[in-house]
């Protein structure tokens, strides 16, 4: 017994991001030598099945708890936060126009991707997300819808601060409590799901995708490079003043190689909670702007939803001017923010985008289908982009309150704030 305390200790001694590259080249080592090894996938299947678990209920009780409580509101921080979730998507599928105008993309038509359900318009879009706002709290913490859950939890939230006693918002409080303390326990044994899922990826993947697809793939990565590490940075240095790149970097270092390989914004919304309170942000604030995030928040998609539309296009001979393409952006920002509320995400939003270019379904869900072919790459970069840049505006807005209310900036900023290493 005394053994397997000292090994723990030893273990969690050792950095979580050490310990989470150090499974990395493991999953890569063992999924060259000993690929189809299924027993070493189910690691990263229950790590991420136990972050996807818990993320509802964490979210839940969270955000009840926070705005039970005396001090919890959502003030201009909360504003401040979508604004710059919706510029950043915005911004995201613009650029993502002009590296297509640049360098114009087209694949070779496949079979269509046969889907259950396919999404017509933005109206429908838009009636889906609202819909989902209202639908039974326990039917959105089992499907995750986090639109409904944030909704009934701010409803539950404020009504309990107004007419709950004491007692009741002290249980809600360790039942919070409770919650987190798992969600760190899932979290410490990132390592092991992150050697698991590496090792799916490396025994299932290999060099085809770049054969057929390389120049799409390199669009799509290039796009999603280039906001993460330019047009991000520059959206935060624009509002602190601050050079923003430890921030950038930390937020790409600690969620997006964990949402790298999980492919799941709900999944990671526990591991960019945690990252939030190591910064120093006030749980009542990025309890609601987290999971908020995780649903729109989506440079990554509404890239993707750029890119294989004006793909479609050129590959139909289909001409679209510059203004055209520029509405296109604006359609893919409003349709990135209901891509979680819509079954199969991002890439069944394309019929819609390309339906502004007289594409017909058959040939828009043949898009699609080239979407799963490549979505090994294009959705866990995806995923890193948008769940690393939740953590950052989130980070970004609190310390924008922080600088106009004359606090300091932690350290890692050019302020005196020491923050959780």
């Amino acid at each position: 017994m005394n053994v397997l305390k000292k090994i723990v200790a030893g273990y969690n001694k050792i950095s979580l991001v050490l310990r989470i590259l150090i499974g990395l080249v493991l999953g890569v080592i063992l999924g060259l030598l000993v690929p189809g090894q299924e027993w070493i996938s189910i690691f990263g299947e229950v790590f991420v099945g136990a972050l996807k678990g818990v993320a509802p209920v964490l979210v839940f009780i969270l955000v009840i708890s926070s705005l039970s409580k005396g001090g919890g509101k959502l003030d201009k921080r909360f504003g401040v936060v979508i604004f710059l979730y919706m510029l950043s998507t915005f911004l995201a599928a613009f650029i993502a126009v002009c590296v297509s105008f640049i360098f114009p993309q087209t694949f070779t038509l496949t079979d269509a991707y046969q889907a259950e359900t396919v999404v017509s318009g933005i109206g429908e879009v838009l009636e889906n997300l609202v819909l989902t706002m209202v639908q039974n709290p326990i039917s959105a913490i089992v499907n995750a819808q986090y639109i409904g859950i944030l909704m009934w939890a701010v409803i539950f939230g404020l009504a309990l601060k107004k007419y709950g006693s004491d007692n009741t918002k002290n249980v809600i409080a360790d039942l919070a409590e409770m919650v987190t303390t798992a969600v760190k326990w899932v979290i410490n044994l990132a390592p092991f799901g992150i050697m698991g899922l590496v090792f799916s990826s490396v025994s299932e993947t290999g060099l085809e995708i770049f054969s057929e697809y390389g120049s799409l793939v390199l669009a799509l990565v290039g796009c999603m490079l280039g906001v993460a590490l330019i047009v991000d940075p520059l959206i935060s240095f624009l509002f602190l003043h601050r050079n923003p790149y430890p921030l950038v970097l930390r937020c790409l270092r600690e969620s997006g190689i964990t949402a790298f390989f999980t492919r799941s914004s709900a999944a990671n919304i526990p591991v960019n909670m945690e990252l939030c309170e190591k910064l120093g942000l006030d749980e009542d604030m990025y309890s609601v702007a987290i999971p908020l995030g995780a649903t729109i928040n989506m440079d990554g998609a509404a890239i993707t939803i750029t890119v294989l539309s004006l793909a479609t296009a050129n590959t139909m001979g289909v001409s679209v001017d510059f203004w055209s393409a520029l509405l296109l952006s604006v359609l893919a920002t409003l349709g990135a923010c209901g891509a979680s509320g819509v079954a199969g995400g991002s890439l069944l939003l394309i019929p819609m985008a390309c339906s502004m270019f007289g594409i017909p379904n058959e040939i828009a869900m043949q898009a699609v289908a080239v979407g799963f072919i490549i979505g090994v790459i294009q959705d866990s970069l995806e995923t890193a982009l948008n769940s690393s840049g939740d953590v950052m505006f989130a980070a970004t807005a609190e310390y924008y309150a922080w600088k106009k209310d004359g606090k300091s900036l932690p350290k890692f900023l050019g302020g005196d704030l020491e923050t959780e290493v």
